[in-house]
């Protein structure tokens, strides 16, 4: 299945066409920053949200209202997926998403489903509903956890701070943790495949641990599948987005492994990460979010830094270096896209 291209900003940017201002969106803009979102999840799980397509699509649509950005990222969480493989997910007040029955065991990778992806049909009825109010306004963003991360979560059943149980089965068997790693690629590949079907114009990947991770270790036991499932989604004719977080070690191995734009964190300087790829991709970032506190005249400042980091050369999307976080003054968000709009290069 390939999709015909879409006209846009954010889009040219992803192709590394010139545009007349840089495309920004924020990952996270859907979140707890914004009232309107907050008065939804007083009454709703994430789940909840993620599972009602009408839900997930108000919540999607409500930062292009309040903040007038180039793209809209559908609300969904990145271990959806897991539940469709026969994990048991729950999110845990003050703790975030808990896995009940994490893959330990070969017996464990064995009973995992590849088959029921179907079950995942919300969120391309969340896009659709989206694509309809949006009407070509601006693009939307589908996503997916890279394999190592989804592989993480999987393996410790929740968040870690040293990962050890999932490098523990990378080290220790490593047949099995192909195996794992094959089946998550089965799972994400026709995931982001249908978000594509059902009307997003582009396909984020994140691999929000893979900092956790040496870059030899990257090299070795991630890299190929991350290749894969980018392979697979760029079958579709949509540009995929690549992002890693804490990846600065090993940003060119990260690009080695595809990936039409690459994200790049606060912890690089943008035009250095960009000459380490030798331009041969996009790339999207990397204001630090703390920054969106700061002073307007200081954020201002550091906005257009940001920007005279790049020059002219097109192909950069201004973001964040990670998501929005929950205390952020959304007038400064704002604030923020009227600065990349007025900026003169």
């Amino acid at each position: 299945m390939r999709v015909a291209p879409m006209s846009s900003r954010f889009l040219d940017a992803c192709r590394r066409r010139p545009t007349d201002v840089r495309p920004v969106w924020f990952m996270r803009q859907a979140g707890r920053y914004l009232k309107p979102y907050r008065e939804i999840r007083a009454k709703n799980s994430i789940l909840d949200i993620c599972k009602r397509p009408d839900l997930a699509a108000e919540v999607t649509l409500q930062p292009i209202e309040i903040l007038d950005v180039d793209a809209a990222i559908i609300f969904a969480d990145l271990l959806l997926p897991v539940e469709p493989m026969g994990l048991k997910l729950e999110f845990r007040a003050g703790e975030g998403p808990h896995i009940d029955n994490p893959v330990r065991t070969s017996n464990d990778v064995d009973s995992l489903s590849i088959s029921n992806t179907d079950d995942l049909g919300y969120v391309g009825e969340s896009i659709k509903l989206v694509a309809q109010a949006l009407a070509g306004k601006v693009p939307i963003i589908g996503f997916v956890g890279a394999p190592f991360t989804l592989a993480s979560y999987m393996i410790e059943g929740g968040p870690s701070k040293t990962f050890l149980k999932t490098k523990q089965l990378m080290y220790k068997d490593e047949t099995l943790w192909r195996r794992l790693m094959g089946k998550i690629v089965d799972v994400l590949g026709p995931f982001a495949i249908m978000q594509v079907a059902s009307g997003a114009r582009a396909i984020q990947v994140f691999d929000s641990w893979v900092g956790a991770l040496g870059p030899d270790d990257y090299v070795r036991y991630v890299a190929p599948y991350s290749r894969a499932l980018i392979e697979r989604v760029r079958s579709t004719g949509v540009p995929v987005i690549h992002f890693g977080t804490g990846a600065a070690g090993f940003f060119k191995e990260l690009h080695a492994a595809g990936g039409d734009v690459m994200g790049v964190d606060w912890r690089i300087n943008i035009d250095q990460a960009w000459m380490d790829i030798s331009y041969r991709s996009a790339v999207q970032g990397n204001l630090d979010p703390a920054a969106l506190f700061a002073p307007l005249p200081e954020l201002k400042a550091k906005v257009h830094e940001l920007m005279k980091r790049t020059g002219t050369r097109p192909g950069h999307i201004i973001n964040l270096g990670h998501g929005i976080l929950p205390e952020t003054p959304v007038d400064h968000v704002r604030a923020m896209v009227d600065f990349v709009r007025e900026f003169k290069p």
